[in-house]
């Protein structure tokens, strides 16, 4: 059975089951038509005013008729979750709702996945195996991280692409793995090859936020002479903690919880990857917006916030945007 998911949750438990998560974030971002999903939201109800992100979930899952249940974050992700796992409910879905504690609290947690385990019918020893079954892949991701920022042979854009896979390890995870082996070889090729663009060379930049709704992003940066080395959701959707605790792994997690704990994370890895300025990406009709000004007061190096509501293309006054912030850091590069 497909089981789809609204955001990363411990996808141990599904694969445990013998299920499939589906990421419908992933679904709907890689969606040929993706607005057409959006406008059939509001075709059935959902306010203009709302995030594009939920009413392009709804239109995908509302597209795959092969989904056997949903698994609805209700605490830890948009708030918006809760109207969208309501519409799809009424309309027949199963609906499993999974919380992370605000407090990141151990032992709620743990509850939360006993329940998740119960509602599954799967106990701890076979999801403890499924968790080394994708910690396995999980390895080669964080690898491909690593050549992106230490040695730059890996793109801003295959960075991200790989992380933010890591949320249902695209259904199959020896498949997946396979994938990510392909790009490591590639990487090993590109070391020998003197005209690949080394990101030590390009200013270096971090995201900020929530995967964007215009991958495009990223190779207009390359373009531009500059690489994202450090893609801050997506990263943490690959569990990059050295520990082989379940609860804690996603204790560790820090998307779902406060912002200051997300700072915490963001301030080490700025200073670990030698980053020359942030873009901190949000989308319109989204919570997280405030957000902004919270990361604005607390981190040093210049940021660009970047705002984007249904389209999946760069428009022009946000390429002139980019085109100044990356001059501007550039200059402050090399004076």
């Amino acid at each position: 059975m497909k089981i789809a998911i609204t955001t990363t949750v411990p996808v141990e438990v599904i694969y445990a089951a013998g299920h499939v998560p589906v990421d419908l974030n992933n679904v709907f971002v890689s969606h040929p038509e993706r607005e057409r999903l959006v406008e059939e939201a509001e075709l059935a109800g959902f306010p203009r005013s709302f995030c594009a992100w939920v009413k392009g979930i709804y239109g995908a899952a509302r597209e795959m008729k092969d989904l056997g249940a949903l698994v609805a974050v209700t605490q830890g992700d948009c708030s918006n979750t809760h109207g969208l796992m309501e519409t799809l409910q009424s309309e027949g879905m199963e609906v499993i709702p999974f919380a992370y504690p605000y407090e990141r609290d151990y032992g709620l947690l743990r509850a939360q996945m006993e329940a998740f385990m119960r509602r599954l019918g799967v106990g701890w020893s076979e999801v403890e195996g499924a968790l080394r079954r994708l910690d396995r892949v999980r390895r080669r991701a964080h690898r491909l991280d690593e050549l992106t920022w230490k040695e730059g042979l890996v793109t801003g854009m295959e960075n991200h692409l790989v992380l933010v896979s890591c949320s249902d390890m695209e259904g199959d995870p020896e498949a997946f793995a396979r994938k990510l082996d392909g790009l490591l070889v590639r990487a090993a090729e590109r070391a020998k090859d003197r005209h690949f663009p080394r990101a030590g060379d390009m200013v270096r930049l971090g995201y900020l936020g929530v995967p964007p709704m215009a991958p495009e992003l990223y190779d207009y940066l390359e373009a531009l002479g500059a690489r994202v080395v450090y893609n801050e959701v997506q990263r943490q959707f690959s569990l990059p903690f050295r520990t082989a605790d379940l609860v804690e792994k996603y204790r560790r997690y820090s998307y779902p919880y406060s912002i200051f704990y997300r700072l915490r994370d963001i301030r080490r890895e700025t200073r670990r990857r030698g980053l020359d300025g942030l873009i901190h990406y949000v989308q319109s009709f989204c919570f997280r917006q405030v957000e902004d000004i919270i990361l604005r007061r607390s981190l040093s190096l210049p940021l660009l916030t970047l705002e984007m509501d249904r389209s999946s293309r760069l428009d022009a006054r946000t390429r002139m945007r980019l085109e100044n912030f990356v001059a501007m850091l550039r200059r402050r590069k090399c004076p």
